[in-house]
């Protein structure tokens, strides 16, 4: 078992790594739940008969548990089911100081978060993310759910109180899983430096080879590398925003195509690519672009745009992405592993390199 601090600006808490956890959550969290009157678990149904059972019986060692079960799937980050989850709690009578607790991947982690974050004005919770990519979004204390506009645009800066990950659950992950998550890792390489990112290019060839001992320090070093910025700038007025690296594309991706047609990684890793080569055209960086999109498309990445997408649609999307102010895009770039920088770049640019370069 290891463990990563991450000091917020409400908080410190850990982020708790190692096999089997869940079955130790009554000892874990012992401390976490002094003070506190009951638990509120949030089980995503993809997860519910891997890991709900044993989750309630070690959470209900410390309180009481009510559990809701949510629908799988990005839809569930709505108003619709943010407003379902806060009757629930209600109904349940859960009072400032319940805890509210995230069991599955991503989308249950973000939608928990920002239900803890506005029910009584603020009540605490823990992560329990079963997936890379949760494991990924638990971390830096974001919080939200979509709207018809776009992705994450309502949300709240909310820490948990711990994130406790148990690395076996990636056991029953599906592949399409383990890319998703994965393309964050890969993307904190990119942001860290050299090693991290050598590292990841010279063991990860495949889908299998994510799935490698060697994932466990990975996952710990991604974790490192995201706290870093976290800690220096919480609400993202400066350095965390190179934490959006290959997400401006890859948000307006997922959006226009329908959320769930892609991966959030598959949209990641599209939009890194395109942000290292919006890099060149923009005289930051001297990427070899055809080396970097080989190893994405051996790991199993879509590196072609769909062709009902234009150029247009794509821009006009990420003009509304939660990133932009005053109309701009904003865009990271990366001169090099570890020097990203922020630019401002016209939408004619974005426009112009999209038909030249991502097809």
């Amino acid at each position: 078992m290891e463990t990563v601090q991450i000091q917020a600006e409400k908080r410190s808490y850990p982020v708790i790594i190692g096999e089997g956890l869940r079955y130790q959550l009554g000892d874990v969290l012992q401390e976490t739940a002094a003070g506190k009157s009951r638990f509120l678990l949030v089980v995503d149904e993809a997860v519910e008969a891997l890991y709900r059972r044993e989750t309630e019986s070690q959470l209900a060692r410390l309180l009481p548990v009510s559990t809701y079960v949510m629908p799988s799937g990005e839809g569930s980050k709505s108003v619709t089911e943010l407003a379902r989850l806060w009757e629930f709690a209600a109904e349940k009578e859960m009072d400032r100081k319940s805890v509210f607790v995230a069991l599955g991947g991503g989308v249950a982690g973000d939608l928990t978060g920002f239900a803890a974050a506005g029910y009584m004005r603020g009540v605490d919770y823990i992560q329990l993310p079963t997936t890379l990519l949760a494991q990924d979004s638990s971390v830096g204390g974001k919080t939200g759910i979509n709207l018809n506009a776009g992705k994450n645009l309502a949300g709240a800066f909310h820490p948990p109180l711990a994130v406790i990950y148990d690395i076996q659950t990636l056991h029953t992950l599906p592949d399409a899983e383990w890319r998703s998550g994965f393309a964050e890792m890969i993307k904190h390489a990119y942001l860290d430096g050299e090693s991290f990112l050598q590292d990841l290019k010279a063991r990860v060839q495949s889908v299998e080879d994510m799935k490698s001992p060697e994932v466990a320090s990975w996952i710990r070093r991604s974790i490192e590398v995201k706290a870093r910025i976290v800690e220096e700038d919480e609400r993202e007025q400066g350095v965390r925003a190179f934490l959006n690296l290959g997400h401006t594309l890859g948000h307006a991706l997922e959006k226009e195509l329908g959320y769930g047609r892609i991966t959030h990684g598959e949209g990641v890793a599209a939009g890194l690519w395109f942000a290292l080569a919006l890099s060149n055209d923009e005289g930051v960086g001297h990427w070899d672009l055809g080396k970097e999109k080989k190893w994405l498309e051996s790991l199993g990445y879509p590196m072609d745009a769909p062709g009902e997408l234009s150029a247009a649609t794509l821009v006009e999307s990420m003009k509304r992405d939660k990133k932009t102010s005053h109309g701009n895009i904003h865009y990271v770039l990366l001169e090099e592993p570890g020097k990203p920088r922020k630019a401002k770049v016209e939408e004619d640019t974005i426009r112009q390199l999209l038909d030249r370069y991502y097809k």
